[in-house]
């Protein structure tokens, strides 16, 4: 079995700290790339979550998978048990979920399970994204639960990260001669 760099390449990227006064999708997603952010510094997909509930975080989480060796350790799946556990319901109605890159097909479906309020993405993902990209889960016909997706707000941010990322990932495991 192959074995993995341990060690994760510099991150070039740094914090955002937005205004508290002007609480909108902006200001939301800002934490939510400072997450991807806490997730590259930690030899993870620089992926990052944000729950926000009546103007106020009630979750905040980045990807844990290579951690935890837990591939259902994504960022939305953490923030939405987190979400869950704070409010004490399973039912996120009125939350609003913020992340970095466009949910897969588990994190689009626990989505819809939460019954949560509407997500906001930065990134599309036509090859796995389910909430408009490959597929639209939330809009199943046979479906009981849709919330409004709102897409593309701090894109050329967190896509330029995700590339940083990878490109960095490629270079420090190629061969060096």
């Amino acid at each position: 079995m192959p074995s993995r760099a341990t060690k994760a390449p510099p991150c070039p990227f740094e914090k955002i700290y937005p205004s508290q006064l002007k609480r909108d999708d902006q200001f939301f997603m800002s934490l939510a790339y400072n997450r991807a952010i806490d997730a590259w510094k930690e030899n993870e997909v620089p992926i990052g979550a944000v729950i926000e509930l009546g103007g106020e975080v009630i979750a905040s989480a980045y990807n844990r998978v290579e951690a935890t060796k837990d591939p259902t350790a994504h960022a939305e799946i953490l923030a939405i048990t987190q979400a869950a556990n704070f409010i004490g319901d399973w039912r996120l109605n009125g939350a609003t979920l913020y992340v970095t890159k466009e949910p897969c097909p588990m994190c689009s479906g626990a989505s819809v399970m939460s019954r949560i309020g509407g997500v906001v993405y930065a990134v599309p993902d036509p090859k796995m994204g389910c909430l408009g990209g490959a597929r639209d889960l939330h809009q199943l016909e046979a479906g009981n639960h849709r919330f409004p997706i709102t897409m593309g707000v701090m894109e050329d941010e967190c896509r330029q990260m995700l590339q940083a990322f990878f490109q960095a990932k490629r270079r420090s495991t190629s061969p060096q001669f």
